[in-house]
């Protein structure tokens, strides 16, 4: 292992890919910085880019904008009280109150220190745990698989958003669409309407540069027409005393642990990983009552938690092709495209574009931190470009990079209608991950379930005879009925502690 690793680093620190790996940082953090565009959208649009890269140098690009967004999300939510990300919510509640109190320089740093000790830590973990979880999902058959990426979706779809319901209805929808094409086993053509260009089906790039970059545009557009920017708190110091470290440690490793094990769950993500870790801090930690009044360990907690989250959602993504969310969903989308398929066989097939990977990841860290330290305010003040300028130039890519597919306009149309179904539901509050979720991992899903359906002889009995499988379908259902269970526990919960008072 540590021979493979050596050879990553060799591969990574090359001039070419450590100026890839330094470009991919200052972008994304950039794009945390900047409200509501996110790694997602920035990663879809990217994706045309990547097309003409080796695999390492594309993977390095994408790996790092995503950890520079992730970053650079704290920036505004401590300095203007806007996450830059949806994963940096929870880091407005203490980080923007410290602001306030003039105490901006202090929660920076804590936000730079504790990110960077998770995103260490979480790569540390894959590159011990990676290759051992690839090893045991080699016993996975297709009915395992099938079951897997049924938990997956399950997951998502119970995990992201409010309202399980919506989130069924928006990945039964990505999985509508992953259907349109060529039927691999008849060869009959399926919803193309008779028109060619959809033969091939919808490509998920089309579906995510709509869903993503221009419904931002549309977003970012109302909120303009309604006038609701926020002034900037300035930093000043970007600093941290001894004392304050000492005090905040015990939640950056609690946030950094909850944080790694959360995001290893596929369809958890970030967002949920801040959410948990950040309510266990307050459950555990000494004196609770100060977390939402401007405590630095309510800084220090979720940002940690968000960095090792968005490490650990490699892990499934790698070793059994199960993105941990959206900005990952486009990144398997990235390596299908490159031909490298993400599984069981990731480490063995494709070994030395998987350690330099990881190489990347360590150098990427260091480099995140040497960028977000001294140069917190420089960044902050990218929130001062007007929209009107911003806007178009996100909108222009957008249209470039789905140009650039297949040169066909009717990608073009695609990306539009994308937009629209986009902005309905952001407005009516139906999670998108699960929409792009199912999309990609439709057609693979209903390989492995007719391939199950060959080997059993028609016998849906298959997917229950599987120990594996079996477990996996169980699960999968358990996480649905999950938030009403819990809802319902709360309820009970309260009527209890009523009839107690009473």
């Amino acid at each position: 292992m540590f021979e493979h690793l050596l050879n990553g680093f060799a591969v990574a620190l090359l001039p070419l890919n450590l100026m890839i790996a330094l470009a991919g940082c200052l972008v994304g953090t950039l794009i945390g910085v900047l409200p509501g565009l996110g790694p997602t959208a920035t990663l879809a649009m990217l994706i045309p880019l990547v097309f003409s890269m080796p695999p390492a140098t594309a993977l390095i690009l994408l790996t790092s904008v995503y950890y520079g967004s992730m970053y650079g999300g704290s920036t505004t939510s401590i300095l203007v009280n806007i996450p830059g990300e949806s994963a940096s919510v929870i880091t407005t509640i203490d980080g923007h109150k410290m602001a306030m109190q003039g105490r901006a320089g202090p929660a920076l740093a804590v936000a730079a220190i504790g990110s960077f000790i998770a995103g260490t830590f979480a790569v540390l973990m894959l590159t011990f745990v990676g290759a051992p979880i690839a090893r045991y999902a080699l016993l996975f058959g297709p009915a395992e698989f099938f079951a897997l990426m049924v938990f997956g979706l399950c997951t998502v779809a119970s995990l992201t958003g409010t309202n399980v319901a919506k989130s069924i209805i928006s990945t039964c929808l990505g999985l509508m669409i992953a259907t349109i094409g060529i039927d691999l086993v008849s060869g009959a053509a399926r919803f193309t309407f008779g028109n060619p260009f959809l033969q091939d089906g919808v490509d998920f790039v089309v579906v995510a540069i709509g869903m993503f970059a221009l419904t931002e545009v549309v977003i970012t557009a109302r909120e303009v027409h309604d006038g609701t920017r926020a002034q900037i708190v300035k930093a000043g110091k970007v600093w941290i005393s001894w004392s304050e470290f000492v005090y905040s440690l015990p939640a950056i490793l609690r946030g950094t642990v909850f944080g790694f094990v959360i995001g290893m769950l596929p369809g958890a993500g970030a967002t949920l990983s801040t959410f948990i870790a950040y309510n266990l801090e307050k459950r555990v930690c000494k004196h609770p009552e100060r977390l939402g009044t401007g405590d630095i360990r309510g800084v220090a907690n979720p940002e940690s938690a968000n960095n090792a989250a968005s490490g650990a959602s490699l892990v499934p993504l790698l070793t059994l092709g199960l993105p941990g969310g959206g900005a990952t969903a486009v990144m398997l989308g990235a390596l299908m495209m490159l031909d490298i398929t993400p599984g069981p066989l990731m480490f063995e097939k494709h070994g030395a574009v998987v350690w330099t990977l990881i190489a990347s990841m360590y150098v990427g860290n260091t480099l995140l931190l040497l960028l977000n330290w001294p140069l917190v305010n420089v960044f902050a003040r990218v929130m001062r470009i007007p929209a009107m300028y911003l806007m178009p130039t996100v909108l222009v890519i957008s249209t470039i990079g789905v140009w650039s597919l297949s040169y066909s306009a009717v990608d073009l149309v695609l990306t539009g209608a994308a937009g629209l179904l986009g902005y309905y539901m952001r407005v009516n509050k139906y999670p998108v991950e699960p929409l792009i979720l199912g999309l990609i991992l439709g057609g693979r899903l209903e390989q492995a379930y007719r391939q199950a359906l060959i080997i059993s002889k028609g016998s849906n009995m298959i997917f229950l005879e599987k120990p594996i499988s079996l477990v996996l379908l169980i699960c999968a259902v358990a996480f649905l009925f999950l938030p009403m269970l819990l809802k319902r526990s709360k309820q009970y919960k309260a009527v209890a502690e009523t009839a107690e008072a009473a």
